[in-house]
Formats: C-alpha cells, sequence, structure tokens
C-alpha cells in the first residue's frame, strides 16, 4: 500500500513518504509531494514542515520501471520533479527533511531544495546518473556539499556515508532515528516559537540572496538529462541495470534521475 501521511502538532506539520520501501517515485506520486507541501506551506496554523520517510529508503528517485516501461514519459518526469523541488524551495515556511536510509538522485534534490537536514547512520547518499544514462541534481548537491565534492559525486556515481555527508556540510547533524526525529523536532520548536511573520520573511530573504538561481540552474540541467536519457548510451546503461541496483553498491535501491 502506498502512502503519504501528513499529521500536525504544534504548529509543526510532518509529512511521511511510504510509497514503497525506497521511495522510488512514479510521475503522479512526485507531483502529489509537491501538491502537499504547497498546500502546507500556505496554511496559516502550521510555521514549520518536517519531511521524512518510512521504510528502506528517503526517496531514491524516479521510479525506473515506470520510465522504462515508456521512455517518452521522461519529459513528464522532468516537469514533475522541478515542480517537487521548487514546492520546497518556495515553500513559505521552513521544510527540514529528515532522512533515514538511501538518498539518491531525485531524494538529493528533496534535501537540496529543503531548508535543513538531518540524517541517521545508516543513510547513503548518491547521484548514480551517470550510471543510468542520466543527469541532474548536481544544482541541489552543490547547495549542501560544495562544487568540488559535487564534482567528485557525479563524475563517480559513489555511495557517500552520512558521516562523510556531514563532513562535507551537508546535515545539521547525524544521530540515530529516534534521537534524530527529536532533534529536527526540537528544532522545529523553536523555529515556531519566533514570530511567524518574521520567519517566512527570513526564508524569502535567504532565497533572494542564494549565490545561484537554484530553480534557473536546475532547468537547465534538465536539457541535458532529457539529451542524455534518450541517447543510445543511456538505452544501453538502462539496460544493463543489475538486479540489485546501481552497480550492485545500493542493495535494493533502485532509483533514477531526477
Amino acid at each position: 500500500m502506498t502512502t503519504l501521511s501528513k499529521t500536525t502538532q504544534d504548529s509543526i506539520a510532518t509529512v511521511l513518504m511510504e510509497y514503497n520501501k525506497v521511495n522510488a517515485l512514479s510521475i503522479a506520486e512526485v507531483h502529489e509531494v509537491a501538491t502537499t507541501i504547497t498546500e502546507i506551506g500556505h496554511r496559516e496554523d502550521v510555521r514549520v514542515v518536517l519531511l521524512g520517510n518510512r521504510g528502506k529508503g528517503f526517496c531514491v528517485g524516479a521510479n525506473v520501471k515506470e520510465l522504462n516501461a515508456d521512455t517518452s514519459l521522461i519529459t513528464q518526469s522532468n516537469h514533475a520533479w522541478y515542480t517537487l523541488f521548487a514546492a520546497i524551495y518556495d515553500c513559505p515556511i521552513p521544510v527540514i527533511a529528515v532522512v533515514d536510509g538511501y538518498c539518491m538522485g531525485g531524494g538529493i534534490g528533496i534535501i537540496g531544495a529543503a531548508d535543513i537536514v538531518y540524517a541517521s547512520p545508516h543513510s547513503s547518499f548518491s547521484l548514480p546518473e551517470v550510471k543510468v544514462g542520466a543527469l541532474g541534481g548536481a544544482t541541489h548537491l552543490m547547495r549542501l556539499v560544495g562544487p568540488q565534492k559535487t564534482r567528485s559525486m557525479m563524475y563517480t556515481g559513489d555511495v557517500v556515508s552520512a558521516e562523510e555527508f556531514f563532513r562535507f556540510g551537508g546535515l545539521e547533524a547525524v544521530l540515530d532515528t529516534d534521537a534524530m526525529w527529536d532533534a529536527a523536532r526540537a528544532l522545529a520548536t523553536r523555529i515556531a516559537t519566533n514570530d511567524a511573520d518574521a520567519v517566512r520573511l527570513a526564508k524569502e530573504s535567504l532565497n533572494g540572496i542564494d549565490v545561484v538561481d537554484v530553480k534557473k540552474s536546475y532547468r537547465f540541467e534538465q536539457g541535458f538529462t532529457l539529451e542524455l536519457y534518450t541517447s543510445s548510451s543511456a538505452e544501453q546503461a538502462r539496460a544493463t541495470q543489475v538486479a540489485g541496483g546501481f552497480g550492485g553498491k545500493q542493495g535494493d535501491a533502485k532509483g533514477s534521475a531526477s
């Protein structure tokens, strides 16, 4: 059963993705998360959003089976992921991502669009796009770990541990699952006690002074995503994916580009 649960308590909304055990999202599911974040962001009774997951994966990107069944869906998929990242980035209130497990491809885009990120020790981070004939996500990864580490992760598709991701500045903290959620809620509570208008203006101002125009930069990336995804080399890469996921390093985590 696929679910997206939403609860609100003490001005804090908690959204949990459990579409499948690793949250490989279909186009419709990506839009559902985007719509949910947008709706919550405009509620006067909510001041902070916590976005997390159940299962083994926070998010591993697009549903490969859906795209492989009809490669023409790549344009719809690109639009869906752009909409989701924009919904999080433009959300008028802070969005805190709480990562428990695999965070790949589109998952990187989600946390890179968020304001603050927590992770559990067994979480891992990667942009395996080059291994499956796609691109995308560097804009959001660069907001988390800087340009040099982004290039390293992008060129290799290597998996990075939560501890290493924290060391490069991508995380607020790495804590056991229960402690991670406690810390995220505690921070959300501290934010929620501040003047609501002041926090909303603070987020708007922070977005306004970003060195890179995140949405424009990601849209630029998507042009290359489409070019590579529709190439013969990309078709071959997708056809030779091993049963265990990207290069066999992700266990049962199967996703795709954002």
